[in-house]
């Protein structure tokens, strides 16, 4: 498991011109910009990849916040995650909803769709696999903030909803509530 970043972005200077589109830059404007370097490149993306067998296998990929001086909030919303029961092996299901706060480096967004489908045929409790997926992704990224919602659906009339945070939120952060209504159906 690699815990560090795989900086594969530098700033360069670009000309933005103005063509009606771009609200921050007026015509001949110089900005800052991420573009990636010809030496390193991302792990995953434009590439062919395999599906990692396991979450341990699995290689997350953090590349540089564009914005690192300002507090936002990022979402990824995974409706159709699973795993497999350790008990049955039977199919889990859930909805996940990981929302986090960038410092320095945000998760490469294909990476984490390799990352999440490695538990396919992954064997562990609901609240292991919801709660190990939110320290990873905190541990390896080091966001201001994390939190992580798995909304399981029902096997056996019973569904079982985890969540996990890594602290208070800070000071600021427009926290928007998670949009999956507690279970009724869920349809």
């Amino acid at each position: 498991m690699r815990t560090k970043p795989n900086a594969f972005l530098r700033e360069r200077e670009v000309n933005i011109y103005d063509n009606g589109h771009d609200p921050f830059a007026s015509r001949g404007e110089t900005a800052k910009c991420a573009a990636m370097t010809d030496e390193l490149k991302p792990m995953y993306l434009g590439a062919q990849s395999a599906l990692p067998q396991t979450p341990e296998e699995a290689e997350l990929d953090y590349v540089p916040n564009p914005r690192p001086d300002t507090l936002y909030l990022a979402r990824f919303a995974v409706p159709e995650f699973t795993s497999l029961c350790p008990v049955t092996a039977q199919p889990d299901f859930a909805h996940l909803v990981i929302d986090y706060a960038p410092d320095k480096t945000i998760v490469e967004s294909k990476s984490l769709k390799l990352f999440l489908g490695s538990f396919r045929n992954h064997a562990a409790f609901h609240e292991d696999c919801t709660v190990g997926i939110g320290q990873r992704l905190f541990t390896e990224m080091k966001p201001h903030w994390l939190r992580i919602g798995g909304y399981w659906y029902p096997r056996g009339g019973i569904p079982i909803d985890v969540f996990w945070q890594s602290g208070e939120p800070p000071k600021g952060l427009w926290l928007p509530d998670q949009g999956v209504a507690p279970y009724r159906g869920r349809g």
